[in-house]
C-alpha cells in the first residue's frame, strides 16, 4: 500500500511508476480524495474542540451567575452534539475512500526493471544446465503418469471437477518426496525456519499480502456449516500460497532490528480459482485449483532487501541444480510482474514434453507495500520503521513433478527418480508402471 504523504511529496515520481506499468495517472485524484479526508479530519476535530471550549464556558458561566450566557452556550453545545455524528460519518467516510483507493494500487516498479506490456518483454539473466537429449519423442508429463497408471485426472473430476488430479502410487510418493527434499534444503542449508501454518485465514491476513480486495474473484472462500457469509467472522479464505500466512506472522508487532532478515518456508496445500485462466493449461498439473508448494518468506530491513532477493532466488535455484534440471532465470517487465512487487524473477524450468520453459518458482522483493497494509514494523535507532518483504516458490512442487516426469522419462514409459531424491523415496531408482 503506498503512502499517500510520498505521493504528495512526489506525485510526478509516482504517475511516472504507473506510466511504467501502462497505467493511467492517478496521483491528482489520490490528493483530491486526501484533500476531502483533510478537510474532514479538520472539521471534525473543530466540532470537537468547540463543543469542549464551550462545555468549559458553560461552567465560568453558571458560576458568575450569567444565566443567558450559560443558556446559549447550553444550546451551543446541543446542536454540535447533534451535529458530530454526521461530522464523524463524514470522516470515516473520507478516510475509507482514500484507504480503499489506495488499496487497489499496485506497487511501483524499481528502475532497474524493464518496461514491457507482457511475457514477451521479459528480459533474460542467465541460463542453466543444459536440455535433455533423447533419442525417443519425449512425452508431456500427463501423458506419462497415465500410461504408468499413477496419474488419474478422470476421478479427480467425478470427485471435485476439472483442474483437479488423483495421484497414486510411487508418482504420489515422488510429490512427497519432491516437498521434504525443499524443506530439508531450505532449513538445513539456507537457514529458514519451518513454519506449519493454517491453511484458512481471515480477511485481514489475505489484505495484508494484498490478495484482497483485487483478486477477490481469484479466491476460494470456505465457509463454516452453511452457503452464505451474512454473519461476519462465519468464513475463511483458503490460501493460495503460504507467502500470506508467514508474512503476516509479523502483522501489526514491532520486531527487533537484531532479528532481521527473519526467514520462513513451509510446505502447504494451496488453493487458486484460476478465474483468469480460462482455456489455459486445462489438461495435465500446470494449472490446478488445489496444489502443493513450498515458499520462502522473508522480513527485513530496507538496507538488506535487495541482497535478500538474490539469496533467496538462489536458494530456489538450488533446488533446481540439485534436481540436475535444466532452467532459465527471467526479469520480469513492469507489465508482467505482480500487484505488489517492485521487482521479480522467475525461474523457468524446461520441459521436453511441451519443448519449452515454463515457470515454477517465483521472487519477489516488495519494499514496505504489503508491511503498510499489516502494519508491521521494526525498532529502529530512529524510531519505528515499515520491514520490507519478500517472498519467492521454492519451488511449486507439482510443477516440479512435471518436470521431473518430463526431463527423466525413458522410451519404456518408466521414470528415472533423481539421484538427490532416491533417500525420500526408500532408494528406488525408477518408477514403473503400477
Amino acid at each position: 500500500m503506498h503512502d499517500i504523504r510520498l505521493i504528495r511529496d512526489s506525485p510526478q515520481a509516482f504517475d511516472e511508476g504507473r506510466r511504467r506499468r501502462g497505467l493511467e495517472p492517478l496521483a491528482a485524484l489520490l490528493l483530491a480524495l486526501d484533500d476531502e479526508r483533510r478537510a474532514a479530519i479538520a472539521r471534525s476535530q473543530a466540532a470537537q474542540e468547540r463543543r469542549n471550549a464551550a462545555s468549559k464556558e458553560i461552567g465560568a458561566a453558571m458560576k458568575s451567575g450569567d444565566k443567558e450566557k450559560a443558556d446559549a452556550l447550553k444550546a451551543e453545545v446541543a446542536t454540535l452534539k447533534d451535529t458530530m455524528g454526521a461530522i464523524e460519518a463524514d470522516e470515516k467516510t473520507a478516510i475509507a475512500a482514500l484507504n480503499e483507493a489506495l488499496s487497489e494500487i499496485p506497487n511501483t516498479p524499481l528502475d532497474d526493471v524493464p518496461e514491457g506490456a507482457d511475457e514477451d518483454d521479459n528480459a533474460q539473466v542467465r541460463v542453466v544446465g543444459d536440455k535433455p537429449a533423447f533419442d525417443f519423442e519425449p512425452k508431456e508429463h500427463f501423458d506419462i503418469g497415465e500410461a504408468l497408471g499413477q496419474m488419474d485426472f478422470e476421478s479427480a473430476a467425478k470427485l471435485s471437477g476439472a483442474r483437479f488430479v488423483v495421484l497414486k502410487g510411487g508418482l504420489a510418493r515422488l510429490e512427497r518426496a519432491l516437498m521434504q527434499f525443499m524443506l530439508d534444503l531450505h532449513v538445513d542449508h539456507h537457514g529458514y525456519t519451518e513454519v506449519d501454518p493454517p491453511v484458512l485465514v481471515r480477511d485481514d491476513a489475505m489484505f495484508g499480502t494484498a490478495q484482497l480486495p483485487k483478486f477477490e474473484e481469484d479466491q476460494f472462500a470456505a465457509y463454516a456449516g452453511k452457503s452464505t457469509g451474512e454473519q461476519e467472522g462465519d468464513y475463511h479464505w483458503l490460501i493460495p500460497t503460504a507467502e500470506v500466512p508467514l508474512t503476516n506472522l509479523v502483522r501489526e508487532s514491532i520486531v527487533e532490528q537484531d532479528k532481521l532478515p527473519m526467514r520462513f518456508t513451509a510446505g502447504t496445500y494451496c488453493f487458486r480459482a484460476e478465474a483468469g485462466a480460462a482455456g489455459r493449461d486445462t489438461r495435465g498439473m500446470i494449472r490446478q485449483h488445489q496444489f502443493h508448494k513450498v515458499e520462502m518468506v522473508s522480513i527485513t530491513t530496507p538496507e538488506q532487501a535487495l541482497e535478500e532477493h538474490e539469496r533467496m532466488t538462489a536458494c530456489a535455484e538450488e533446488v533446481l541444480k540439485r534436481l540436475g534440471l535444466h532452467y532459465r532465470v527471467m526479469l520480469l517487465c513492469t507489465g508482467d510482474m505482480g500487484f505488489a512487487s517492485q521487482r521479480t524473477y522467475d525461474l523457468e524450468v524446461w520441459l521436453p514434453g511441451q519443448n519449452r520453459y515454463r515457470e515454477i518458482s517465483s521472487c519477489s522483493v516488495c519494499g514496505d507495500f504489503q508491511a503498510r497494509r499489516m502494519n508491521a514494523r521494526y525498532r529502529s535507532d530512529k524510531g519505528p520503521r515499515f520491514v520490507h518483504t519478500l517472498n519467492g516458490s521454492g519451488v511449486a512442487v507439482g510443477r516440479a513433478l512435471v518436470a521431473v516426469l518430463e526431463n527423466y522419462q525413458n522410451a519404456d514409459g518408466s521414470v528415472n527418480v533423481p539421484e538427490a531424491l532416491r533417500g525420500y523415496m526408500g532408494g528406488l531408482k525408477v518408477i514403473g508402471a503400477a
